[in-house]
């Protein structure tokens, strides 16, 4: 290529085709997403977590058999090294972030295990012992008679979950499973492209995911609903901010042109768990800020079809569920770990090393001219 050939760029890799999936299928203009062959909405609301692993993993959800086998395994596989333990210790006495420490505690179960079952088994373990001793109090040992989703929200506190607060995690967790090749999932398949093992891809991702413009925003949507407080000040507040040139948070997504479709799965599951816990005030106020903000979007930003993504409802859900802010993240990495090592599968298959060019645009023709030159 001569410095004057013309090359298309494509910024962020915009519109660029850099794979062939059938893990799931997004659509922006028109709201949709498929995993896996299933309406997000219907695989949600109905399948264990262990079931879309499962899914994702092989193509079919198990058989009964096959999902009583997968079960145990996960089960056999939840707890840590004692060197990640170890490591975890070290991380709260810094204060680390906690997705900081998630890297660190994936990476270290190489120390066991490079096998695609024990990174999905103990990643929670992970997230919860960190969130715990990040609070002074000793980790909780899992359960092997718990599920993947109620065994986390167990090790977070002691308690048994019941069945409504495990329904809205799983809910939850098969609703961010897989979304597309975006950017923790692009990063997992360049890694495996390279020959690269699993766990180096899956740490990788997790890094990607850190970013606050990818994985790391669902806590400032949540902080703006309870700014406001009541319904009656959500036009006043909005208001002041969009005019300030803040960002709405829980708004807006790179992809979606239309209302997110992960936003209604996770609207209906919060809907639910508030109404069983018999305290709908939060609940219908974010849908008053919700619906004023975007109102208000409309009003400023004509056109941009600014419409509510998954971190709005992601935050009331888990709120919800009582967690608390610096876990949303990992918590989502929790349920991402399961779609990037399906993506990290299905590159080895039909491998090919990822390897796109860049357009140089700095100097040329330059000569060495150094400090001992003359």
């Amino acid at each position: 290529m001569t410095p004057d050939t013309k090359v298309k760029v494509s910024s962020g890799l915009e519109d660029v085709v850099a794979a062939t999936t059938r893990l799931s299928h997004v659509d922006g203009e028109a709201g949709e997403l498929i995993i896996a062959g299933f309406p997000v909405g219907e695989l949600a609301a109905h399948a264990t977590f262990e079931e879309t692993t499962w899914l994702l993993w092989h193509g079919e959800l198990p058989t009964p058999a096959e999902l009583a086998a997968f079960r145990a395994d996960l089960a056999a596989r939840r707890t840590m090294p004692a060197a990640t333990l170890a490591l975890l210790r070290e991380s709260a006495k810094t204060r680390l972030d906690h997705m900081d420490a998630l890297r660190i505690g994936i990476d270290s179960v190489s120390l066991v295990s490079n096998e695609a079952v024990a990174i999905v088994a103990i990643a929670p373990t992970i997230v919860a012992a960190f969130s715990r001793l990040s609070a002074g109090k000793e980790p909780i040992a899992p359960r092997p008679d718990l599920g993947h989703a109620s065994n986390y929200l167990y090790m977070l506190n002691g308690e048994v979950p019941d069945p409504e607060r495990v329904r809205g995690l799983e809910t939850y967790l098969n609703t961010v499973v897989d979304h597309g090749l975006n950017a923790s999932t692009f990063t997992c398949r360049v890694i495996t492209s390279t020959g690269s093992d699993l766990v180096s891809a899956i740490v990788g991702a997790i890094g990607a995911l850190k970013g606050p413009l990818h994985g790391g925003a669902p806590g400032p949507a949540l902080e703006t609903v309870f700014e406001i407080g009541d319904a009656s000040r959500a036009e006043e507040v909005l208001r002041g901010k969009i005019e300030a040139g803040e960002r709405l948070m829980g708004f807006g997504h790179r992809v979606y042109k239309v209302r997110d479709p992960r936003a209604d799965v996770l609207a209906a599951a919060a809907e639910r768990l508030f109404t069983r816990a018999g305290d709908m005030r939060l609940y219908k106020l974010a849908r008053a800020v919700e619906s004023t903000a975007i109102r208000l979007l409309e009003e400023y930003k004509p056109g941009r079809r600014l419409q509510t993504n998954v971190e709005f409802y992601t935050a009331l859900l888990l709120h919800g569920l009582g967690l608390e802010v610096p876990l949303f993240t990992p918590t989502f990495a929790i349920s991402r770990v399961s779609g990037w090592i399906a993506h990290a599968f299905e590159q080895r298959a039909a491998n090919r090393l990822i390897r796109p060019k860049s357009q140089y645009v700095g100097p040329r023709d330059r000569r060495w001219n150094g400090i001992d030159s003359g």
